[in-house]
């Protein structure tokens, strides 16, 4: 058994174990962004509820995904079903991505009602330069221009250009819907998920080097394709990728407008801790109150006048480094978008994490309420805007097969060809 197969069968006896802390020791600091032992716990009681006890545990399943990462399958036995635990592996032995795919493997992805393929074909491109270029991909409708074009932006976490997550791959679904109502996309992996080594290596990343330069980079590129109106590219960014849609219009003013779909624009450090109090209260206990106390603890370190770069990442929430916190601690995504003053969309779901969106709807509300070139739609019944109605807002629940709501792809394709 090779080095990553090892590793991903221990995780798996840590999990049938109940031992998630020692799962979170091997996370990678991009999937630390996203998770802890607290969501991990979560989502395994969770699958566990409805599928018994663990009665067996596969062989490992290795493939690689590049030069620096191996995913590696561990199908789980339990008494009323089956499961898989999905790991990516890097070459120091860390996890970058973990997943539970339900009924022992992952269903398959099927194109959203609302999307026609025959109205589109798609083209592999390369965004950015350099050691971190990643590729991505061009959505193109099979309609004479000028068209409006669209980079979109995934969430927080090492993901690839579909944003999947189990058998969805909601950015997937807003391309080929895009694209069917003729507008050109342009989604690409992240650099957290194409080169994972490389990210890991420099301790000074931050949330602006995450997304900056190639949201530059696919902006000017969709703005060079054949059929685009230059004057019409705009920035789409989800959850943080809304965070961060601002911060590219500032750095590339030829953007026409963003839209922010379930945006982040409470700290970070906060929302961390909102989020971690709400997923505690799912499965009360020692270890929730353990994970509530040390977010609490490490957010309180973030907050503090005297965070440093030399503090250290254990310190701090997610274990990511003082580099990073600096820098979103120095960063409002809301007077950011105020001062680059272009149109915006601002889309919210009613159900995120179970508690109230006012966090961040007000935040966004409470700059750009007013403005005629600024619209907001709330759409009550959707989870993190993404999926509507599908019961609590858990890491579980994304195993569940479903897709962008189309209520939700039709506020974006009508503001974007209007």
């Amino acid at each position: 058994m090779g080095d990553a197969e090892g590793i991903a069968a221990g995780v798996v006896r840590s999990l049938r174990d109940g031992r998630f802390a020692e799962v979170e020791a091997l996370f990678a600091a991009p999937l630390r962004a996203v998770a802890s032992a607290g969501t991990v716990r979560v989502a395994w009681t969770d699958e566990i509820a409805r599928r018994g006890p663990v009665t067996s545990v596969g062989d490992p399943a290795a493939e690689p995904l590049g030069t620096d990462l191996t995913r590696v399958s561990v199908p789980v036995g339990c008494e009323r079903g089956a499961l898989t635990v999905v790991m990516s592996v890097d070459a120091a032995g860390l996890l970058n991505g973990l997943r539970l795919a339900p009924g022992g493997t992952a269903a398959p992805w099927n194109p959203p009602p609302y999307a026609d393929p025959s109205a589109f074909e798609e083209r592999e491109v390369t965004v950015g330069s350099g050691p971190l270029a990643v590729p991505g991909t061009l959505t193109l409708p099979r309609t004479n221009g000028p068209r409006p074009g669209v980079v979109l932006l995934s969430g927080g976490g090492p993901f690839d250009r579909d944003a999947t997550s189990g058998p969805n791959k909601p950015l997937k679904d807003l391309a080929w819907g895009l694209a069917t109502s003729g507008v050109t996309v342009l989604r690409f992996d992240k650099a957290t998920h194409a080169h994972p080594a490389e990210v890991a290596a420099d301790p000074g990343f931050t949330m602006a080097d995450e997304y900056v330069p190639h949201a530059v980079a696919a902006v000017r590129l969709l703005r060079g394709e054949p059929g685009v109106d230059a004057a019409r590219v705009f920035v789409l960014g989800h959850s943080m990728g809304g965070k961060a849609a601002p911060r590219v219009a500032a750095a590339e003013p030829s953007v026409a407008g963003l839209v922010i779909m379930a945006g982040d624009a409470q700290p970070m450090h906060e929302a961390a801790v909102r989020v971690t109090r709400y997923l505690a209260s799912l499965n009360p206990g020692p270890d929730a109150d353990v994970a509530v106390a040390a977010i609490v603890r490490q957010a309180a370190r973030v907050a503090d006048p005297g965070l440093s770069p030399a503090t250290p990442a254990a310190d701090l929430p997610f274990g990511l480094p003082a580099p990073y916190w600096l820098d979103m601690r120095a960063y409002d995504p809301v007077a950011t978008a105020v001062a680059v003053g272009k149109p915006m969309l601002i889309l919210q779901g009613g159900r995120d994490y179970q508690v109230t969106v006012e966090d961040d709807l007000s935040r966004w509300q409470a700059g750009l309420d007013g403005r005629p070139d600024v619209t907001v739609r709330v759409h009550a019944a959707d989870d993190h805007l993404f999926f509507p109605g599908t019961g609590p807002s858990t890491p579980a629940g994304y195993d569940r097969p479903q897709h962008v709501d189309p209520a939700v792809l039709d506020d974006i394709a009508a503001w974007l060809n209007a």
